[in-house]
């Protein structure tokens, strides 16, 4: 009986599935994306970066930048030049997290290491300020963007950090991406090393996902009190192949 791999190819190798059609991504543009709790806009120095300052000012001990390559910045001229230098970059794509409530930018996120010929495209430059940590802007603006990822035809949506970022970890495993690894010594970041933890989601897992995070953005997920019913981690939990 003959027991050939079903991805063999003529020298007797087992080869990789094969992506019918496959076509590259489209490259992000800076476009606003809409919730119902905030919107991404383009990053912009003149709109975001007093409010931005202000917000991160509230993180008294600068926990949010132990693990960033820059920051945190002594001076909102200071900060302001990163946001401006950076608002123009194409890779990294910036965005500020303006909350709909308020209409003040809250936080930064950006598209990076953009490969739309491989269809591979991360998330990173995460900065949350305490303005947002913990509530449901944080999760629908990841949403937002693995959304917006997903619909430009990427096949692979990664986060890395640094390994030692616990909570980093977490919120990785929270929005539905699989553990893939560490890369020892990956980088220097202010002088000290940094191993980088891995994850992705990929997109044969995007359904489930939009279903997840759509059911617990849900008003009905939230008690009068806008405390979840259901833990966004109980909905993604099934969805990942590997927690670490």
């Amino acid at each position: 009986m003959n027991h050939t791999h079903p991805n063999q190819n003529s020298l007797g190798q087992v080869i990789g599935d094969a992506v019918p059609n496959w076509q590259a991504a489209a490259r992000p543009s800076h476009k606003v994306m809409t919730g119902c709790y905030c919107r991404l806009e383009p990053l912009d120095a003149a709109r975001h970066a007093a409010d931005l300052y202000a917000g991160n000012a509230l993180d008294a001990e600068g926990r949010n930048w132990s693990y960033l390559p820059y920051g945190p910045f002594d001076s909102l001229d200071a900060y302001r030049s990163w946001v401006e230098r950076f608002s123009n970059t194409t890779d990294p794509l910036f965005f500020a997290i303006v909350s709909n409530a308020t209409g003040k930018a809250v936080g930064v996120a950006s598209f990076l290491r953009i490969d739309p010929a491989s269809g591979s495209i991360e998330v990173g430059h995460l900065n949350f300020s305490p303005l947002m940590q913990r509530t449901p802007i944080a999760t629908e603006s990841m949403y937002l963007m693995m959304k917006e990822a997903f619909a430009l035809g990427y096949r692979r949506y990664e986060w890395k950090c640094n390994a030692l970022n616990m909570p980093s970890r977490v919120a990785a495993l929270r929005l539905g991406l699989s553990f893939e690894g560490v890369f020892r010594q990956a980088t220097v970041i202010k002088g000290r090393n940094r191993d980088t933890a891995w994850f992705a989601a990929i997109d044969k897992e995007w359904p489930a996902l939009d279903q997840a995070f759509q059911t617990w953005l849900s008003p009905d997920n939230f008690d009068a009190e806008g405390k979840q019913r259901v833990a966004l981690s109980a909905l993604t939990k099934p969805i990942l192949v590997n927690v670490g």
